[in-house]
């Protein structure tokens, strides 16, 4: 008996630790040492429109860029346009082709109608599952909340009626009530929610007066407010709930299982520790179930969510910060 299997997605994995998406992964050795050190489940690096839009025009603008040289010239190169997705299709068909472990497509796309098209095409590359990214920078003052998430919502319902693989949609926690917009995801279909994505944030070098690119690993405790809803969210919602960002141990994974985490997705432990990291947690995990005499992962997965928490059913809510401000002589204090 595999006391580490559980069901994500819909899809049957040998355990619930799932390399999330990244460069890491685009390389064949690495997805196939991933999967001897035991991963559930690899996620593969997004599909992102606006890189193949970008790429696209630098390429026109190489191609284009000697053209007036001469009165007489016209074009000196061939016409070639760029490739679009078919080289990110071809590698996801190539990585699926050699994992026995299920493979699931990230997508972040820009427009509505390409989100369906790009959909359509990684469902027919043989991916178990796709990964939706949904994030957006407020630029407009003029759009509410509402109109955002009407739109994500809508690009969700055109996709499940285009392709037929489960859909999980990764989320950043920059909503106005993520509670609310979550539980009208979970009513449009989605198999799973992924909480939560972390993307490049903004910085500046106040020497050189210029924005810089700061570091994007996650660090230790990061993952408490995946924990927070987690622990929110189990018993309340249908979808499955996979949390990522900050997630560097077996203490960790054990963490979110018992908030009531389905899955978690790592990435920044291993790039800092390696592959063999994905083999350290499950037998952090492995030994901790044996300590407590657990069978399967169901046996405590949820059990201190806010639903289980009967004689304590303020431990997600703001009442655990008033607490420890009226306790905070004795925490910081040592009194």
């Amino acid at each position: 008996m595999n006391k580490l299997k559980t069901t994500y997605m819909g899809i049957e994995l040998n355990n619930p630790i799932i390399i999330g998406a990244s460069n890491l992964v685009t390389d064949l050795d690495a997805l196939k040492k991933a999967e001897e050190q035991g991963a559930g489940a690899i996620v593969y690096k997004s599909l992102f429109e606006e890189q193949i839009q970008l790429e696209s025009f630098q390429l026109d603008e190489r191609m284009n860029e000697f053209n007036d040289l001469n009165a007489e010239m016209v074009q000196i190169h061939p016409n070639i346009s760029h490739a679009g997705p078919d080289e990110h299709l071809l590698n996801l068909r190539k990585a699926k082709e050699n994992l026995s472990i299920p493979l699931i497509a990230s997508l972040n796309a820009v427009n509505n109608d390409t989100w369906i098209k790009y959909a359509k095409l990684i469902s027919e590359t043989g991916v178990d599952g796709i990964e939706l990214n949904f994030y957006q920078i407020p630029m407009d003052f003029k759009k509410s909340s509402k109109d955002i998430e009407d739109a994500q919502i809508n690009i969700l319902k055109e996709i499940k009626k285009s392709i037929s693989i489960p859909i999980s949609v990764k989320l950043s926690p920059d909503y106005s009530n993520i509670l609310n917009f979550i539980s009208r995801i979970d009513k449009t279909g989605a198999d799973a929610f992924v909480l939560f994505n972390s993307f490049f944030q903004p910085d500046i070098d106040i020497i050189d007066e210029k924005h810089i690119k700061s570091s994007h690993l996650s660090n230790a405790g990061d993952y408490k407010k995946s924990l927070r809803y987690a622990g929110l969210l189990y018993g309340n919602i249908k979808s499955d709930i996979c949390s990522t960002y900050g997630i560097l141990t077996g203490e960790d994974v054990i963490k979110l299982l018992l908030s009531g985490a389905t899955c978690v997705q790592i990435v920044s432990t291993v790039y800092r520790n390696g592959l063999s990291q994905i083999h350290n947690i499950r037998q952090e995990l492995t030994e901790w179930m044996d300590s407590k005499n657990y069978k399967r992962i169901d046996d405590f997965r949820g059990k201190l969510s806010k639903n289980k928490l009967s004689n304590n059913p303020f431990v997600y809510k703001r009442a655990q910060y008033v607490d420890l401000l009226l306790n905070s002589g004795e925490i910081f204090l040592g009194t």
